[in-house]
């Protein structure tokens, strides 16, 4: 194990996932508190025939991930109320970008093991070049966030008060959908199309299960997000499974045990109410 980590491979997947997950796991707060773990699939589907469209012309995937999935988020956002209630129809164009990234596949078969990593990640393989470009969009998309913060958050969580104060509430919702597609298409290089819940909603939806502090819940979803890719990435090193399936059960795991046992505390918070205030 201790040869392994000397290894510059696996350096560099220590280092992109970390910062990915840093990244992930802000974004993802605002993703869990506006209800839009949608949106993060449908970019995530999206990002798929990005990168393997990418793949057949010759150009990074990742440059086609971010292409796709950034062209997506201006289309979701300017045709926000328009897409409100239509969940059939995004289903359907989700399905189509799939097929469609499985045309370009399929056209493309060198991209095979290319479109493999795009579905299910490929943090062992991530080059330097791939680093930069993460830390470079990852850094800019948290000073996008910290500068908006106090107007999206009130955006998120009473839209309508929000608008009637004046805060451009459609505008900082393209924004946010924009940072979604960058952090989705840097998500995919870790857990992949099909997994990316594990990193963007996963630990922001535990936090928030623990604590409704924003500040605490976000940085709680950051500690949540690195330690599960640490712990994949360790895992997967000593065994012969993917890092995303270990991160993906861990992630699964801590949510659902945390759900657990909010519930079972939560009779017992009602009694002491009660008991306090007769």
């Amino acid at each position: 194990m201790i040869e392994l980590l000397r290894e510059s491979f696996v350096q560099n997947a220590f280092l992109a996932g970390t910062v990915i997950a840093i990244v992930a796991a802000t974004v993802g707060y605002f993703v869990v508190l506006r209800a839009q773990a949608f949106a993060a699939e449908a970019l995530s589907c999206i990002g798929f025939a990005g990168a393997t469209g990418a793949a057949l012309f010759a150009v990074s995937p990742l440059l086609g991930m971010f292409g796709f999935t950034l062209l997506a988020a201006l289309g979701m956002g300017a045709l926000e109320n328009r897409l409100r209630g239509r969940d059939v129809e995004i289903g359907m164009v989700l399905s189509f970008a799939l097929g469609l990234g499985v045309l370009f596949l399929r056209l493309y078969t060198n991209s095979a093991s290319e479109a493999v990593g795009v579905l299910f990640g490929s943090i062992l393989s991530v080059t330097k070049t791939d680093i930069v470009l993460s830390i470079i969009f990852g850094i800019g998309t948290l000073i996008i966030l910290a500068i908006l913060f106090r107007p999206l958050l009130f955006a998120s969580v009473d839209p309508e008060t929000a608008e009637a104060r004046g805060v451009p509430v459609r505008r900082l919702g393209i924004i946010f959908l924009l940072l979604l597609a960058i952090t989705v298409a840097e998500s995919i290089q870790v857990i992949g199309v099909l997994l990316v819940f594990a990193l963007l909603v996963a630990p922001a939806a535990t936090a928030q299960h623990l604590t409704k502090k924003p500040a605490t819940a976000i940085l709680l979803s950051i500690i949540l997000a690195v330690a599960f890719t640490w712990a994949g990435l360790f895992l997967a090193l000593a065994s012969r499974f993917p890092v995303s399936f270990y991160i993906a059960t861990l992630a699964g795991a801590t949510y659902f045990v945390t759900v657990g046992i909010r519930h079972r505390l939560a009779p017992h918070r009602l009694a002491e109410m009660a008991h306090h205030h007769p």
